[in-house]
């Protein structure tokens, strides 16, 4: 099979899917294995050198995410479709890294706080599930450009959720799932106009295109001109799944608490 790096989806002829291949498994493993291994090798960071890490970060998401939007556009402009504004524009839930990580970053009082708690878990969260089911390798070969960015994008913020709590730069409370949903939707508010104006689904709240339990269940209710209740239950969904992850974090901190108590405790034979 023959195409270069930066080629386009419709110009990889042959290609069927790069997923689960065996190139993907190992990157799989190396993110899920180095992720907490070297966030554990960093944890004692100052809180200054971590806000710079953000920082950084987020320009290099910012940069690579500008950069896609701009190289895809142009091979859909110059092939006649047109710019694709129902599918390349960052109003999705995973879009909301590039938002949070400024304030994460500079942010002080409640916007720092609402920005860590989406990061350490919604964020956390899907981007784990975009390294292991990354949608991108459905359309690029592992080794281009278009695999590579989706890989890169989702790692960033696993990692980042990840560092965060094993850091203690933010530390888990019970409040994390409610301050996740904010920026769900402060997003949803641009997402659900756009999909009913556009016929899009970004949020997966218009068909839940690429996840089959949802666009069945939106496919149902859509044929029964109940559309917007699926928005209104899949937007709900994102409550558990913050819940969830928050809920694992505090679970997995008091025992850390737990041990660190009982290794104190224990007397030291010389």
């Amino acid at each position: 099979m023959n195409y270069h790096f930066f080629d386009y989806k419709w110009n990889i002829s042959g290609f069927r899917s790069d997923l689960f291949c065996t190139a993907h498994i190992i990157y799989i493993c190396l993110v899920f294995a180095l992720a907490p291994l070297v966030s554990y090798l960093l944890r004692n960071a100052k809180r200054e050198k971590i806000a710079t890490f953000l920082k950084l970060l987020f320009f290099a998401v910012a940069f690579a995410e500008v950069f896609k939007i701009s190289w895809e556009s142009y091979y859909d402009i110059t092939t006649g479709q047109g710019f694709n504004t129902g599918g390349i524009l960052p109003f999705y839930a995973c879009s909301l890294f590039i938002f949070t990580l400024p304030f994460a970053a500079w942010g002080k009082g409640k916007s720092k706080e609402v920005a860590l708690a989406f990061l350490c878990t919604l964020g956390l969260l899907f981007g784990g599930i975009g390294v292991v089911y990354c949608n991108g390798l459905n359309y690029y070969p592992f080794w281009t450009f278009g695999a590579f960015h989706s890989l890169f994008f989702h790692s960033s913020m696993f990692f980042t959720g990840v560092y965060l709590l094993i850091s203690g730069y933010h530390k888990p409370s019970r409040k994390d799932a409610l301050f996740a949903m904010i920026p769900i939707l402060l997003m949803s508010l641009i997402a659900i106009p756009v999909n009913y104006l556009l016929g899009a689904d970004y949020m997966s709240l218009y068909s839940g295109g690429g996840v089959p339990l949802y666009e069945d269940f939106a496919t149902l209710l859509a044929s029964n001109g109940l559309r917007p209740l699926y928005t209104f239950i899949m937007l709900l969904t994102y409550l558990p799944l913050a819940a969830l992850v928050s809920a694992i974090s505090l679970w997995i901190r008091s025992l850390v608490c737990k041990w660190k108590t009982v290794s104190k405790a224990t007397p030291q034979i010389l």
